[in-house]
């Protein structure tokens, strides 16, 4: 039992991932031709996406995290993520009852080796790290 005086928590209400890339058609035929090429190159994109779609892999994670994972592009994430995570890309972004932090940034990113389950015990440390706790989905 916490006492009256203990500072509220802040609680993670949905998690936000921008992907190194853009979304427009050009920007997604470039970036994928870039990947093949060895040019191009996004650790979120290898973690959540096949050659062509999203890893069914993935899909189940999605569902199975205490928030929602919800992600966006470099040209079309909102104005309180981009102004969070200062412009870089890939990052992964919580958004908290009280505004958004950076959990994971492209290093955390790249340590995860594409792996899934990287991402989410990456994603539970630097939560805890900031004292962050889960909001119910």
């Amino acid at each position: 039992m916490s006492s009256p005086d203990a500072a509220p928590t802040e609680r993670i209400v949905r998690l936000v991932g921008v992907y190194d890339a853009d979304s427009t058609l050009r920007g997604e035929l470039s970036y994928w031709v870039g990947a093949r090429l060895g040019r191009r190159h996004c650790s979120l994109c290898e973690i959540t996406h096949g050659s062509l779609r999203q890893r069914p892999e993935w899909k189940t994670c999605q569902a199975g995290l205490p928030v929602p994972f919800d992600t966006y592009h470099r040209d079309d994430q909102l104005a309180s993520v981009r102004a969070a995570a200062a412009g870089q890309a890939p990052v992964v972004v919580a958004e908290t009852d009280t505004g958004h932090v950076v959990l994971l940034a492209t290093a955390a990113l790249e340590a995860c080796e594409g792996s899934i389950d990287r991402l989410v015990e990456s994603i539970e440390q630097s939560a805890e790290r900031l004292g962050l706790t889960w909001a119910t989905a």
